[in-house]
Order: structure tokens, then sequence, then C-alpha cells
């Protein structure tokens, strides 16, 4: 697909997680910042909170607080005038969980762990109908050493979290078809999409780990030197997948036969999300260079459950 794009602010600090608000600005967080910022229509910026660590992930809940999942923490490099992430930062401060409110800005953790197990890295996050949600956690890279990944899902009051996948080489982009009974992850290292038909709320049918029988939850996967980041899933069930290397959005069919790609100028395109009175606006995050862009979309976004 060749669009052109309109970019409606810069000098973010490596921005992820965009979520449309019915007011029409944006709320996204700045991983490098550590911050959750909103973006108004006239593309001034706003500190919604003060997390630290490196928020990656978010999306409003049934309460109408955002829930953001914090990696706990990149290390940074310039590199050309481009901002990396690179592995576990020196002052990564653990991987967790966090719920804001919008009005107080206040902030508070809701997971660190899950059956013992801290979480390393949470990533992305989405909600389905009963008001839980799934969520991703990558992992870190230190030294020599790498985490392996997960697929979770939990409930807001903190009762509930259970580890649905594992492993997963590096489970980044989550979203859920628009019936809800299949839940996509993007897999960043292999440049893979896994769908996870779903039996009831967080539980999935065939294999839950990530070995010789996970051919069966197989989407999509490129030749090319690809990244998969983060996605968000239309209105046609297409799942749209943020590419890193090759720049741009990869749009894959559900049914696994046909991709298109569209085309951005950043290698590190992270993140799309739809809105406008009709979701057929994409607003895209394009990272290394701090930038929040807009464009028309042939397909209307899926609406998000909140």
């Amino acid at each position: 697909m060749k669009k052109t794009y309109e970019e409606l602010t810069d000098n973010l600090l490596f921005p992820e997680g965009p979520i449309f608000m019915p007011d029409g600005s944006i709320i996204l967080v700045e991983i490098a910042r550590g911050t959750l910022t909103r973006i108004n229509v006239d593309g001034s910026k706003d500190i919604i909170a003060e997390l630290g660590g490196g928020p990656n992930g978010a999306a409003v809940g049934p309460d109408g607080c955002v829930y953001v999942c914090n990696n706990g923490g990149f290390e940074w490099h310039d590199i050309d005038g481009l901002l990396i992430p690179g592995g576990q930062g020196k002052d990564y401060s653990g991987g967790r969980i966090e719920k804001v409110d919008l009005k107080t800005g206040l902030s508070e953790v809701i997971y660190t762990e899950c059956d013992g197990n801290p979480l390393k890295g949470p990533n992305d996050i989405v909600f389905d109908k009963q008001g839980g949600f799934w969520f991703t956690d990558l992992g870190k890279t230190y030294g020599r050493q790498k985490d392996q990944g997960a697929l979770f899902y939990a409930k807001i009051d903190g009762s509930f979290i259970k580890e649905v996948v594992f492993p997963i080489e590096s489970p980044n982009g989550v979203g859920l078809s628009p019936n809800e009974d299949v839940v996509y992850v993007a897999d960043t290292t292999p440049g893979r999409l896994w769908g996870y038909p779903i039996s009831e709320p967080g539980v999935i049918k065939g294999p839950k780990s990530f070995g010789i029988h996970s051919g069966v939850h197989f989407i999509h996967g490129s030749s090319e030197l690809v990244l998969f980041d983060s996605l968000a899933v239309d209105s046609e069930g297409w799942i749209n997948v943020a590419t890193i290397f090759k720049a741009g959005i990869t749009r894959i069919s559900p049914d696994k036969s046909k991709y298109e790609f569209f085309e951005t100028d950043d290698m590190l395109t992270t993140n799309i999300c739809f809105g406008g009175d009709d979701l057929k606006t994409a607003f895209i995050t394009l990272s290394s260079t701090g930038r929040l862009v807009k464009t028309d979309w042939d397909v209307a976004g899926h609406k998000l459950n909140f």
C-alpha cells in the first residue's frame, strides 16, 4: 500500500502503546522518558504520569483507567541520531503491570510476578469483553543471557494472573480477533505471528508451549529481515503488525492467505492503533525518530472493548 502520512508531533522519547481517546487525543507511553503521555489534537503534549522504568504497552480497562505493561527499563543508544533500545538497563526496576488513574495521574502496581516467577519485561496488552486482559512478557537481555518470554492472562483487581503459553522466543504485540476466538502474538526476533484459539477467557486450545507442535498456531512469517513489534486488528479481522527494519506495517489476513505492506520512513516502526469517528484513521508510532503520525486506512479498525 502506498500512502502518505501526517506528522502529529515529534520529540517524543521512543513512543509506543498508542490509544485513541474519545476527545481525539492520543495517549501513549514514552519508553525512554518513563511516562504515560497525552498528545492533544493540536500536537501539544501533557504528561499524565511519571512511571519510571520502561512503560511499553497500554490499554484502557473497564474502569476507565489505563493499564500499562512496564518492562522495567532498557539501556539506550544514540546511533546516527536515532534512539535505539538495547538490553536490560543499569537502573532496571523490575517488570510490572501498572494502573493509572487518568483523572489524578496516580499509579499503582498490580502485578510483579506470576506463581513466584517475576515478570521481566511486560510488553503489550489487550482487554477482552469480560474485562480481563492478555499481556505479553518479552523478557530481558543482559550480558550473554536472555529470558524466555510468555503470554499471560490477568484480572484488573490483582486477584488473578495466569501464565498461558510458555516459552515463546520474544512475544511482543498482542491482539484479539473480532470474535475473540483467537489471541494473536507477534514474535519479534523470528518475525513470526502466532494465533492461539481461545476456548474461554484465559484458556487456549492446543499446545501450551513453543515446541514442535507450535506449527498449529503459525499465522505468518517473513523470508526478509524483519522484526515484528506491536499490532492492531481491523474490522475485517486482518492483523496489522508494526514491522522493524523493513519499516512499516504488515497487514495479514486471518486465513493466512494474503498480506500487504504499508511503508514508513522509520526502521523502528513499533505500533499502530485505529481512531477517528469511523475508525479509519491509523495512528502509528515511529519510535527511533520520536514521532507520532496518522494516515487514512482503507479498512476500519476493530473497535476495542473499552
